[in-house]
């Protein structure tokens, strides 16, 4: 749906609404031009008032049942829900084959369907018949098209087809495309932007959010995340990407509230039933996280992609509860769900040795290091940390010794695990070695090193600081 703000806000637009909803109430059909309704019904998707936005486009497909937007919208609409068949036949049903819009939709559907070559030859195909002064809007709208599919090298390739200007229209499709394709600084610098000249846009504070988030700047990330709710304390996008923030620094407490707040605006939404349950089992509040784990799973759909991490959760739940017996019983439920399989044995390792369940432990643990053919060191370094999080830190020191050889040897560009050998090492009273492996952490790995070490250090202390800070509390001279 065309999402145009600033236009649902003017007077030329309140008055079509005022118009169309009076005549709504007073229970007759309103006579309309066809893109004026699809206009409100772009509207009321705005304000997710799905059933109104459905009953406008319905009104002018009774008026117009081959105009070409009202057939799009359903089309659109159809393909939001896996339907190719019906999407085709709303395109089917557009007489205008001249209008750019049925192109798109035509190509669109060869999009959702898995045809991504093919719609691009169709698109180019059809720029050949683009006229001159119109083939700038053609590029940037084959771009939008790919860009909500997350195909964001074929977005960037249409972009780099375009003439480029300083509009915020352009500039906000770059960067989304850029954040498609993972520059996540690049696509927060054109965000910053954008707000300069929409400060109280709440969809462009959620997306600097979400770049920030991505570049694992949590911090920002909140406070962009709360420009958001002042705007709109009832945006469940912004209130969910704070908690997300706030989860992500390790701060469980405030990230329940905000997760749990973000449940109240989305109760038929799993996410937050899911991520409150998390957040009370970081906080060894497993009883309390049971329950929300259970809701998460009534709640969710059978194809949901968070089906896995519930089913997961659940385990982890279970097992600290020392019902070991349901929580294998969740991850069986996860090997016919499209997940890391591997994953889950080092969790089902976790749990049996949590459960004291040590050669079982030590099977699973096996069988996950044997199929972890990819990701093999970073694979053997989960298994060391479950020894170290079930209280064998002898044995995960030991093993951590081991796992440096190996990788030194096979995979001397793999850095991570020094901060969970300083960690050990800190445990045990080994302060020289501690001293020896912070160092390595915050040299090679600093995002490792505060994930693992922050506890040790006042909060909000920068990673870059860690060294100092330890050398002048156990009196140690800098190196």
């Amino acid at each position: 749906m065309n999402i145009d703000e600033e236009y649902f806000k003017s007077e030329e637009f309140q008055d079509l609404l005022e118009r169309y909803e009076a005549s709504i109430n007073a229970g007759s059909t309103p006579f309309m031009d066809a893109d004026d309704l699809v206009d409100i019904a772009d509207y009321y998707g705005w304000q997710d008032d799905d059933d109104r936005a459905e009953e406008a486009i319905r009104y002018a497909l009774e008026l117009y049942p081959s105009s070409t937007l009202p057939n799009v919208f359903m089309a659109r609409k159809a393909l939001a829900q896996d339907d190719i068949v019906e999407a085709e036949m709303y395109a089917d049903a557009i007489e205008n084959h001249d209008d750019p819009d049925y192109h798109y939709l035509v190509a669109e559907i060869k999009i959702a369907n898995g045809d991504i070559d093919e719609a691009d030859k169709y698109l180019r195909e059809y720029s050949k018949s683009v006229d001159q002064d119109e083939y700038e809007d053609f590029v940037r709208d084959c771009a939008n098209l790919y860009v909500d599919y997350n195909e964001s090298e074929k977005a960037y390739e249409w972009m780099m087809r375009s003439r480029g200007d300083e509009s915020d229209d352009f500039k906000e499709l770059m960067a989304r495309t850029l954040f498609g394709l993972g520059k996540y600084e690049d696509s927060e610098r054109i965000f910053n932007e954008l707000i300069d000249h929409h400060p109280y846009s709440k969809q462009y504070w959620n997306a600097l959010a979400s770049a920030q988030f991505m570049n694992e700047d949590y911090s920002n990330a909140i406070t962009s995340s709360e420009y958001a709710i002042a705007i709109d304390p009832k945006d469940p996008d912004a209130v969910s990407s704070k908690a997300s923030g706030l989860f992500r620094l390790g701060n469980y407490e405030e990230a329940l509230k905000y997760f749990k707040m973000y449940s109240d605006l989305e109760p038929e939404d799993e996410f937050g039933l899911l991520h409150q349950g998390v957040c009370l089992v970081n906080m060894n509040r497993n009883e309390e996280a049971l329950p929300l784990l259970r809701m998460a799973l009534a709640t969710a759909p059978k194809d949901s992609p968070l089906l896995a991490n519930i089913y997961q959760e659940l385990a982890f739940c279970y097992g600290a509860l020392h019902q070991v017996k349901q929580a294998l019983e969740m991850l069986d439920k996860t090997e016919t769900l499209p997940c890391d399989h591997t994953d889950m044995l080092v969790v089902r390792g976790h749990i049996l040795l949590q459960n004291d369940q040590v050669n079982k432990a030590e099977e699973a643990f096996k069988m996950a290091i044997l199929k972890s053919t990819d990701n093999q060191p970073a694979i053997m370094l989960r298994i060391i940390v479950s020894l170290y999080d079930n209280r064998y830190t002898q044995a995960c020191y030991q093993m951590l010794l081991k796992f440096f050889a190996m990788v030194h040897e096979y995979y001397p560009d793999y850095k991570s695990g020094n901060a969970y050998m300083a960690l050990c090492c800190y445990d045990m009273g080994r302060s020289e070695e501690f001293m020896k492996y912070l160092r390595l952490a915050v040299e090679q790995d600093p995002k490792e090193a505060q994930s693992v070490l922050a506890c040790l250090f006042p909060e909000a202390t920068p990673v870059r600081d860690y060294v100092a800070y330890m050398e002048q509390r156990l009196h140690i001279s800098p190196e």
